[in-house]
């Protein structure tokens, strides 16, 4: 009887020990605890608690019975999209741009950052800095007001060169055969700036004693490049590769929204453009918080899975 009073004693006393050791941390550090709080109390309030309401995916939503009263249906909507003419159009039309966006935007920012990290000319450095950036200021709308300009078939640029060097001008906006290209390269121009600001920062913090190493073997600046610094920012390359994996399938509504027409949506019509159609102007909102559900739960097992291929590879991930 006293052994086993004692085993327990000790095991109270070891718990207690473990509660302590999780709480102390906190308790050192409260302080920084108390400074991040009203960001947390953000992010639940605005961001986590709302997701309440993901259930009328899963209900037939009427706005006068409230989430709670409407009634449940299951995977009905979620049924009624996968067995819609719209499902393989919107998937291919939403992969196809991310993949294309990914494939040619991921690389330019790091392709400048190295480029601009060579410059030597302080005064020339700076000015490509500033041309490069001052794009990611301009607006969505602004932006687009642009493509269309540029692209305008009577008076704009391009086809002014076209129809110099010879040729008969294009349509670019009523193409279904342009969007895709328009809409990533002009995403490539306002970004690729803004993009590679985390680049020169990591290019920055790699050791100079590297770089003369490299110059006392022999190195060409070409070698350093491959060598020294792409190694170097390997790590953040990894990680950004991962964050923009997980958005794949979250295309910028905005943009898509006002480039598109009714010539276009072959090619044009992603997801986020169809859950607005159906959720606000058709007022289908169960249906559409499906479509969007389905979205969100695509991106999540993408970037589990980038993630986890990361770690696996190359031993750099998110987590």
């Amino acid at each position: 009887m006293a052994q086993a009073s004692l085993s327990e004693e000790t095991g109270l006393k070891a718990q207690a020990r473990r509660r302590k050791s999780r709480i102390q941390p906190f308790l050192r550090n409260w302080e920084l605890y108390l400074i991040i709080s009203p960001v947390l109390i953000y992010f639940i309030v605005f961001e986590y608690f709302p997701m309440y309401g993901v259930q009328i995916a899963f209900k037939n939503f009427v706005a006068t019975k409230g989430i709670w009263g409407s009634s449940w249906v299951g995977f009905n909507h979620f049924e009624r999209f996968f067995d819609s003419y719209f499902f393989w159009r919107l998937l291919k039309n939403t992969l196809g741009i991310s993949l294309y966006q990914l494939a040619v935007g991921f690389p330019v920012p790091i392709l400048l950052a190295l480029m601009m990290n060579e410059l030597r000319l302080g005064f020339f450095k700076k000015f490509v800095q500033t041309i490069t950036y001052a794009p990611h200021f301009l607006s969505t709308v602004v932006l687009v007001g642009l493509i269309v300009i540029f692209l305008s078939p009577q008076s704009g640029l391009v086809n002014q060169i076209i129809v110099r060097l010879g040729g008969e001008p294009i349509s670019f906006m009523t193409e279904p055969g342009w969007f895709k290209s328009i809409y990533v390269f002009s995403g490539v121009w306002q970004q690729m700036g803004w993009g590679s600001i985390i680049y020169l920062a990591a290019l920055a913090g790699i050791d100079p004693q590297l770089h003369e190493a490299a110059k006392v073997d022999g190195a060409s600046r070409l070698q350093r490049i491959w060598h020294v610094n792409l190694p170097g920012i390997m790590p953040t390359i990894v990680i950004l590769l991962i964050l923009n994996a997980g958005t794949i399938m979250g295309v910028g509504f905005e943009k898509v929204y006002l480039m598109q027409n009714d010539l276009t949506l072959e090619t044009a019509d992603v997801i986020s453009t169809y859950v607005y159609r159906t959720g606000i102007i058709q007022a289908q909102y169960s249906f559409a918080a499906a479509v969007g559900l389905f979205n969100s739960v695509i991106n999540l097992i993408l970037l589990v899975t980038v993630n986890y291929a990361a770690k696996r590879l190359n031993e750099t991930s998110l987590w």
